[in-house]
């Protein structure tokens, strides 16, 4: 996978798509950035602060993000990470009550396809740095 930089990327508040993490570092090019390209088919788009009832609703539907997978330089993800989410897992959280805040100004503008800004809006998380 090459890394790349989406320069021209936007976030859901119409600015530039700011970094969601690089500790642990993210997105789908792992770059930090919750960019999105053809190669993308899971819309990695959403910056979520991940949470402990997220986490186990992930594992639930067959999505373990809590266990180290050192093959894949994947560190395990604990409450108060941020990650580049699949934006169609984001709202199948938010439809059965389990979804995780939203980093709106490192959120990707084509989440706005699955759910409209004022639901993200509701969902924002407390600014703070990285």
């Amino acid at each position: 996978m090459t890394i790349r930089y989406e320069a021209d990327a936007r976030n859901v508040l119409g600015g530039e798509l700011a970094p969601c993490s690089t500790s642990p570092l993210t997105g789908f090019y792992r770059n930090g950035c919750c960019e999105t390209g053809p190669d993308d088919v899971g819309m990695h788009t959403v910056c979520a602060v991940m949470t402990a009832e997220f986490l186990r609703f992930s594992l639930s539907v067959g999505n373990d993000l809590s266990t180290p997978r050192p093959e894949f330089d994947f560190p395990g993800l604990r409450p108060g990470d941020r990650w580049c989410l699949c934006a169609p897992r984001w709202k199948e959280a938010l439809d059965a009550g389990a979804a995780p805040l939203l980093v709106l100004e490192a959120t990707h503008e084509e989440v706005l396809a699955i759910a409209p800004l004022g639901v993200l809006k509701d969902y924002a998380a407390p600014q703070a740095s990285e």
